[in-house]
């Protein structure tokens, strides 16, 4: 009996010990983060590979150290799902609080837009905004294939409710924006706890995420806003807003589309290589647009084609078309160089600007001096103007009726011609006149 009491007495003392080092450990835990500044980011269109690499930047360019915390405030119809994973995985590697605010009146957080919202670490809404429409699509429809969207809606359904479940929030209404295209009013969001907070200004959102309380990598912690925190308005570089424009879905599509008939039109008419070298342009461009490229990568490649368009420009006839694709692969390419989330290094817009500038007045003198060159004339009503010049006997043709008929070399231009007199190979004549009916030259 004394034997069995003291057992008990042992658990008693072990679970009060293990209560006593849970709540103490809880107490440690949650440390407080003090917030120093604000960077705030806006998306307002769909969501794609220059999102991406937007948030990618200057997410990475915000540190704990320095009491950075991150809002980003959103207005999105949605996007690829590819991106939008990766973006979730940013968020969840972040140091520093994100805080996704889906603003101004009006605005909405849909499909793609509602998956990255529920990974954000604090999520608010402004009055008459909405959250949901989740549902997978296809091209601009419905995915046709019973497999393949029960594929994808299981497979994001599990994620948006991992994702809000780690988050404190109503796991099953974000699970209802995946399966049943449910969509949820601000007010509605916040009686479902969807959302954490309707925040109708910067100043409301500022003061309610004061004493949050957050989970970043497993750890909690109390946001702490400094007086005097400031905010950092961080907008996208111009590299960003090209590659937002060739990312939207249909552009990347359009860009297709237009590369493969450019390319089709070059196979079924060869010799020309302007339009295939920039349908080649465009193609490269979607398949940056489509993700089917790597960003690097397709800016490497739009930097390599774009000089073999230079040299292609210096053989061919074109009338600057060459030189002009190759002049925007070169911009393009220069822009979105060093755009993925590892790169430590970027290019700077006054030395693409630079570089490109040189190439193209390098261009212009040259196409200048050859343009000058063949349209010097001494009278430009007649087509020649090499009157009274020497010309270089280089084939003999015919005689015919009294006159005897070369191929000649002026100014290295290569003439037929006329003579009552009879010359040999690589003799030196000079030019009479010219028939300006027949296009031939009349030699002494």
């Amino acid at each position: 009996m004394f034997s069995l009491m003291k057992t008990c007495i042992n658990y008693l003392i072990l679970l009060l010990s293990l209560s006593f080092s849970n709540a103490f450990g809880q107490a440690v835990k949650a440390e407080d983060y003090a917030v120093k500044r604000f960077r705030t980011l806006e998306i307002s269109s769909s969501i794609n590979p220059a999102t991406y690499s937007y948030l990618s930047t200057e997410i990475g360019k915000s540190k704990s150290q320095f009491g950075d915390l991150v809002i980003i405030k959103m207005n999105t119809p949605g996007g690829l799902v590819t991106t939008t994973k990766d973006i979730i995985t940013l968020i969840g590697k972040s140091d520093v609080p994100v805080v996704v605010w889906i603003s101004p009146e009006g605005a909405s957080a849909t499909s793609a837009g509602a998956i990255i919202a529920s990974s954000a670490h604090l999520l608010t809404m402004s009055e008459g905004t909405n959250i949901g429409a989740a549902t997978p699509i296809g091209m601009g429809k419905d995915i046709e294939q019973k497999d393949a969207k029960a594929k994808a809606v299981n497979d994001l359904v599990a994620l948006v409710s991992s994702l809000s479940e780690s988050r404190g929030r109503n796991s099953k209404a974000f699970a209802q924006m995946i399966s049943e295209a449910a969509s949820f009013g601000a007010q509605e969001a916040l009686d479902k706890k969807i959302v954490d907070a309707i925040t109708n200004t910067q100043v409301d959102l500022i003061k309610f995420i004061n004493g949050q309380t957050v989970r970043i990598k497993g750890k909690d912690v109390v946001l702490d806003v400094q007086e005097g925190a400031s905010v950092v308005e961080a907008d996208m570089d111009p590299g960003q807003m090209i590659l937002d424009i060739f990312s939207n879905p249909m552009t990347a599509y359009i860009l297709f589309m237009i590369g493969a008939a450019l390319v089709y039109f070059e196979f079924q008419a060869p010799g020309g290589f302007i339009a295939g070298a920039v349908g080649v342009v465009f193609l490269i461009l979607a398949a940056i647009g489509f993700q089917v490229l790597p960003l690097n990568f397709g800016a490497l490649g739009l930097i390599i084609l774009s000089f073999i368009l230079f040299i292609l420009e210096i053989y061919i006839t074109s009338y600057g078309i060459l030189a002009l694709a190759g002049t925007a692969a070169l911009v393009f390419g220069s822009l979105f160089l060093f755009r993925t989330e590892n790169a430590y290094m970027d290019i700077q817009l006054p030395l693409i600007f630079s570089v490109v500038g040189a190439i193209l007045l390098y261009i212009f003198i040259v196409g200048y001096v050859l343009f000058a060159g063949a349209t010097k004339r001494k009278d430009r009503k007649k087509f020649f103007t090499s009157k009274d010049e020497s010309a270089h006997i280089s084939k003999y043709i015919r005689f015919e009726e009294g006159q005897h008929y070369y191929q000649v070399k002026v100014s290295g231009e290569t003439w037929n011609a006329k003579s009552s007199n009879r010359y040999e190979i690589k003799d030196k004549v000079k030019v009479l006149d010219q028939d300006n009916d027949k296009m031939i030259l009349i030699l002494e």
